[in-house]
Formats: structure tokens, C-alpha cells, sequence
């Protein structure tokens, strides 16, 4: 699989390799970082495109998330609507900035992206859990965000953002590491 990954721009991963438990991981993972390529996370029921019109962007200023939309950036500029949705943002110098996500709306408007930013609430839940739904409930065609943003040996420990996302996925999910 690695030596198929690694000649190719983009792996997908459908519905029958992310239901097996043994072998869906070690394909999303060892694409992801084996090969520094990204994955696009097909589920049960969903359509595969690379063209969608309604595209939810994960961001928290972190360099997975950038390397996230620059991977992606062919089908954010071609899409209708591009989201940028940023969970419990604070206001800083250094991270989101003193204007959270105006600089990654910058960045995707140059390359020709309709966006726009939707700062959310945690509530108590997830950051995963507060994506998925707002994914849902502005009728997202696919999710773009950065793999991994902990350690990955703390990851796998202990789950997170991606782990969530890729076991329990409401739709496509582009991955980049």
C-alpha cells in the first residue's frame, strides 16, 4: 500500500477498509505518514468527489491544518462555498492572531476561494463533535483538516480531533498530515 501511496497525489479510503478495525487505521495512517500524502476518508453512504460545492475547513493555526489547506487548495478554490470553522477561538498575537481566521481567509481568497469564518462554541463538547455537526447543519459536502495536531504517540494513546473524526466520519474528510 505505502508504494502505491507514495506515487499517487491522493489516497481514498471507502467505506470497506475504514469499517475493518484491523487494517482501516494502518491505511490511514501509514498513508498520512509514511508517505506525507494526503487521504481523502470516504464513509458508508457518502459520495466521493473532488469537486464539492459546500467545504467545512478545520482550522486552529496549526501547521497540520495549513499543510491541510494547501493540499486542498484545488478543491476549496473550485468550491461554491468554503467554511472556515475554528472551535473556542481566542483573540492572540501568536496562533489565531488578533483577528481569528482572518489570515487563512486571506490566504484562501488570493487563491480564488468564497469563504467565510464561523467561530464556535465548544459548549463542553469536543472539538470533534462541535465540526461534525456544524458540518451537518450547513450542508457540507466534505470536511478539509490537518491530521494529528498532538504527538502522535499521545494520539494514539489517547485519540483526539482526527480519531474521532475518521472513526465516526458524517461525511468525506480530507486529511493531511
Amino acid at each position: 500500500m505505502r508504494q502505491r501511496a507514495i506515487c499517487n497525489d491522493l489516497t481514498i479510503v471507502g467505506p470497506a477498509l475504514l469499517n475493518n478495525i484491523n487494517v482501516g487505521p494502518l491505511v490511514i495512517n501509514g498513508s498520512l505518514f509514511d508517505t506525507g500524502k494526503p487521504v481523502l476518508v470516504v464513509p458508508e453512504g457518502a459520495e466521493a468527489t473532488l469537486s464539492p460545492r459546500r467545504v467545512l475547513v478545520g482550522w486552529d493555526s496549526r501547521v497540520e491544518a495549513s499543510r491541510s489547506v494547501r493540499e486542498a487548495l484545488h478543491l476549496l478554490a473550485g468550491a461554491e462555498e468554503v467554511r472556515v470553522a475554528i472551535v473556542d477561538p481566542e483573540a492572540t498575537c501568536i496562533g489565531n492572531g488578533a483577528e481569528p481566521g482572518a489570515d487563512i481567509v486571506a490566504y484562501l481568497t488570493r487563491h480564488g476561494a468564497r469563504v467565510s469564518v464561523d467561530l464556535l462554541a465548544s459548549a463542553g463538547k469536543s472539538a470533534a463533535t462541535v465540526l461534525a455537526q456544524h458540518a451537518i447543519d450547513t450542508s457540507a459536502d466534505m470536511i478539509v483538516m490537518g491530521a494529528y495536531g498532538n504527538r502522535r504517540l499521545r494520539e494514539r494513546l489517547f485519540g483526539g480531533v482526527t480519531r474521532w473524526i475518521v472513526g465516526k466520519p458524517p461525511l468525506p474528510l480530507f486529511l493531511a498530515p
